[in-house]
């Protein structure tokens, strides 16, 4: 059964989950913006939100949990840390934006432009 479960399967295994979540996670860290389906962007937003709450704090264990959240890249967790979270030491939450997009020519799927704030 699926009770009080939230979050979207897409269709794939847990570990294929985790790696698109990821894969998302980092292509946004690096480019800042991304275009996705609007599904993905939603999913994606909580996860890299506790990312650059985590990254404001910036002590060991939680620079230790970035990376391995960020397939174990420093130059991204570095950057995350260093760049993107020093913008926001002000702000409590609502680190990204999510702008939708009109659909996808080839199969009309949702899509959505996520962007840091």
């Amino acid at each position: 059964m699926n009770h009080s479960k939230s979050k979207r399967k897409f269709g794939r295994k847990s570990n294929e989950y985790k790696a698109l979540i990821q894969s998302l996670a980092c292509n946004l860290v690096r480019d800042e913006k991304i275009i996705t389906t609007e599904a993905k962007a939603k999913e994606l937003r909580p996860y890299i939100e506790k990312l650059v709450t985590r990254a404001k704090s910036s002590s060991v264990a939680d620079r230790r949990v970035i990376a391995s959240r960020l397939s174990n890249s420093k130059i991204l967790s570095k950057k995350l840390v260093e760049k993107i979270a020093t913008q926001y030491t002000e702000r409590s939450g609502g680190y990204t934006r999510i702008t939708k997009l009109p659909l996808r020519q080839g199969d009309a799927a949702k899509m959505a432009h996520i962007e840091f704030v």
